[in-house]
């Protein structure tokens, strides 16, 4: 594993927490790759490319009046000279346009590949769990210590 691979990946992930909360799209979108593909936890279920992504975010930050909060954890980084991934918890919060207050924890992993201008988010997969009994997500655990 090359560490400063993964010291740029790192990086890459605290721009990404800064940017939502200036809800700056531009930066966001500057790390992903024209042809991502992404599995994102609102819909659509699958989005290709970045302009879906760019219509996402606008969506995603248009509904909230305060927020969103978002606060990575557990961060793993895996890389080598020009792929590698990131998987992480991320906690986010907030109060939407409706009113209704969101305070949520979500799985996510990011894949970027190096390209000639730098990294790219290649593709990205967010889920949580559920329970099995009531087919209901289980959004509001914070996540186990250690």
């Amino acid at each position: 594993m090359s560490d400063t691979s993964r010291q740029e990946l790192e990086q890459l992930i605290d721009e990404r927490v800064a940017a939502v909360h200036r809800r700056d799209s531009a930066t966001l979108l500057r790390q992903h790759d024209d042809k991502v593909l992404t599995y994102p936890l609102l819909p659509p279920t699958v989005s290709r490319g970045r302009e879906a992504i760019a219509a996402s975010l606008d969506q995603w930050f248009g509904g909230y009046v305060d927020g969103p909060g978002y606060e990575v954890h557990d961060l793993v980084v895996e890389a080598d000279e020009d792929l590698g991934y990131c998987a992480f918890l991320y906690h986010v919060s907030g109060t939407l346009t409706s009113g209704d207050v969101v305070d949520m924890w979500v799985r996510s992993t990011v894949v970027f590949r190096r390209q000639d201008d730098g990294w790219r988010l290649v593709h990205a997969h967010e889920s949580v769990p559920f329970d099995p009994a009531t087919g209901r997500a289980l959004t509001s655990e914070p996540p186990p210590e250690g």
